[in-house]
């Protein structure tokens, strides 16, 4: 299994997932998008930053197909690509809260 990922572009798609969510905000702004799709405008306010910097973490995030946009009217929103993104952040807060022996 791991060598069908290592011997593959794969890595360099996964190592750039990972990057982006090493970030504060994009982590921030995915978590935020795990259950219920989110305006730019509530997201921004949520996280205190401007709709700026939000649109633009919001944009790599899509593009590395964490998030997907829909669009209501003339508002865009957005939630969380698929269950796989939602899985693993969850695991990973799980896991985070563990005891450290």
């Amino acid at each position: 299994m791991l060598s069908a990922i290592v011997d593959s572009d794969r890595t360099e798609q996964l190592a750039e997932m990972f990057r982006l969510l090493g970030e504060r905000n994009r982590l921030l702004l995915v978590y935020a998008c795990l259950e219920t799709p989110r305006s730019v405008q509530s997201l921004a306010d949520e996280l205190e930053i401007s709709m700026s910097l939000a649109s633009q973490h919001l944009r790599l995030l899509r593009s590395a197909r964490l998030l997907r946009a829909e669009r209501h009217g003339k508002q865009m929103f957005y939630v969380a690509s698929d269950d796989h993104v939602q899985r693993v952040l969850k695991d990973m807060a799980s896991h985070s809260e563990e005891d450290v022996d």
